[in-house]
This record gives C-alpha cells, structure tokens and sequence, in this order.
C-alpha cells in the first residue's frame, strides 16, 4: 500500500532504531533523563528560545499551551479551520475552557481581521481576547506557509494590543525549508512556539514546547496534569534527536513530491486545485459536483493500492513523507487519476 493519508504514518528507520536502542535513560520526572535533556536543549538552541519541553503529542501541545497562555473563559484567535478547532475533538474547551474566533481564510489573516476580531477585556459582555495563534503550516489549507513578514507585523501588533502569541509549528519544519528560513526565525516573534518530531521528521512520537524558562516551567505542570508527564522518555527522545539531525534537510524532497501529485491531479475535470496552494508536504483537493464524494473515491483508491483521507464531503487529503519515493507518489497520482476517471 501507498500510504499518504499522514506524514504521522511513518516508521522509525534502521539507523533512527538504532539510536533508540542505545539512549541512556533516567526517570524525567526528577529531570534525570539525559537523551530528554539534551534533546530539550537542542530544540531550545534550534529555534532560538530559553528552554524547551517535551511532550508526547502535538495535541497536548496545544492544550498545554492554551492553559499557559489563557484563563477558563477566554477567547482564543485562530484562522478558520485550526488544528486546535477541528482536530483536537473539543480540547480547547474542555482542557483550558476558551473559546476560539476564527478569521481569514485559506488558512491566513491579516492585521485588520486580528483587529477586528478582538474582543477587549473590559467588556461587561464579550470574552476577553488573550490570545493569537497561528498555525505553520496549516495543515486543512494544504500546508500553505504564513508569510513571514505578516506573521512579524500580526505579532507585534498582538503585543501592542496585550495579547500573547502561540505558534502552531508541528510543521515549522516544513516551513523552514519552503521559506529557506531558519526555524529560529520563523518561532522568534511567538512567546511560546510547537514544533512536531513525528510529523515529517519521522519519528514515532513526540512533539516539543518552546518558550521563555518562566512559561516552560509552567508547561511543565500543566503536562504533568494532563498526564503527559512520563519516565524514561529517552527511548523517544532519541528519535526526536535523531529526526532533528537527520530528517529535516529532506523535507524539500516530500514538497517536491506533493508537487507530482498536483500536476497529476489537476489534470482530471473531476478535482479543483490551485497549485500555488502545494507549497509543502501537504495537497488537499476538492471535488467538483460532478464526482463521486470524497469517500468514495478513497474507498476505491484503496482497493487499488492506495490510501488517502476523506477530509470532508468533497474533500480529500494526501500528504507525502520519507517512506514514500517519488516513483511511488507518480504511481499513486496515476492510480488516483484513474479513480477519478472511472467515476
């Protein structure tokens, strides 16, 4: 089977088992854990923050984060259709008790809908704004990078209007390498900055907070409550090493593929894509009425040797990763056409 219905599908390599195998462990709760230790310095030093946290998922990532940076009755700003909102089955409000105001579209914003959007705490009514999240990539846009210079301009006008700054970087590593930017400047302008080892980097789980040593400490805590909070957590740690090291470098090789996907894809009358939107590892296409609907089509994809997601009625998701060739994303584009074709 092709499988591109995630970059989360992967499986650690030789060498990344390997490393795993021969981590020194301890007991990361007392912050005995060396491979823990010094993969949280790593990614401190990598995007250029005080200190760094990990924790298992980027789901609780997020949910750490908005207890850090929010109050119970809050309200969140995010661009519509957020990892935060659709894919974390209600976290933000049962977690951390905020609600979120989504604005732009196609998974950016700019500064006049930030300002629109918020809400002023002194209000006898409205929830207070606190809070400004963006994701980079955005993962239900297609992967599309935010502009770095807008990201600047909507941070500093955060600041100015009090609120803090939370950056959705499960992929920054993607879009690092599509901006030819270093991570460091795509999370400097954040107070607190996620980055995921298991979502193109390949590692089996792990995703890291980064922040000042205050917030950290907090987040911390905050694992610890959501039981993120786990032992000899080297033995993961030391992929997330290894995934730093060895793995982002040839994230460009998986935006080159999804490329070959789109230019195979929009060449059938049944799917609508812009390929300015293929910007990295992730192609997300709509179906025009003349189709069959989006479960359907990965239904029959998957009886022939290829799997994708069904990201909405008429919406369908692939996302290319290490453990598929271009050959393979070439075969999978022309299995996918001939689905298309045959509706």
């Amino acid at each position: 089977m092709i499988d591109l219905r995630s970059d989360t599908v992967t499986c650690p390599s030789v060498e990344m088992r390997a490393v795993i195998a021969g981590a020194p462990v301890g007991d990361d709760q007392f912050g005995e854990d060396p491979t823990v230790n010094q993969l949280q310095e790593l990614v401190a030093s990598v995007l250029n923050k005080d200190a760094a946290l990990w924790l298992p998922s980027g789901t609780m990532a997020n949910q750490v984060a908005l207890r850090v940076l929010s109050h119970p009755g809050d309200d969140v700003i995010v661009s519509r259709e957020s990892h935060m909102v659709w894919h974390e089955t209600g976290g933000g409000a049962a977690n951390a008790g905020v609600q979120f105001t989504g604005i732009g579209q196609g998974g950016l914003f700019s500064i006049s809908d930030l300002v629109t959007a918020v809400k002023p705490r002194e209000h006898m009514v409205y929830p207070p704004t606190t809070v400004v999240a963006i994701e980079n990539t955005h993962n239900r846009a297609g992967g599309i990078v935010f502009p770095q210079q807008r990201v600047d301009e909507i941070c500093r006008t955060a600041t100015e209007l009090g609120l803090t700054t939370y950056l959705d970087g499960a992929r920054i590593w993607n879009a690092a390498i599509a901006t030819r930017r270093p991570p460091a400047e795509l999370a400097r302008p954040f107070d607190l900055v996620s980055a995921a080892l298991s979502k193109g980097l390949g590692a089996p789980a792990g995703t890291m907070l980064a922040g000042s040593h205050d917030r950290i400490a907090q987040c911390v805590r905050h694992r610890r409550m959501l039981g993120g909070a786990m032992r000899q957590a080297g033995i993961l740690a030391a992929a997330g090493i290894y995934a730093v090291q060895q793995n982002c470098d040839r994230l460009g090789d998986d935006h080159k593929n999804a490329l070959v996907l789109g230019e195979k894809l929009i060449g059938s009358q049944f799917v609508d894509l812009d390929l300015e939107t293929v910007q990295t590892n992730i192609l997300v296409f709509r179906l025009t009425e003349a189709s069959a609907d989006a479960q359907t089509v990965v239904n029959r994809a998957r009886e022939r040797g290829v799997l994708a997601l069904a990201f909405g009625p008429r919406t369908v998701r692939v996302v290319t990763h290490l453990d598929v060739s271009r050959e393979a994303c070439e075969k999978a584009g022309d299995i996918l056409l001939q689905v298309l074709e045959s509706n």
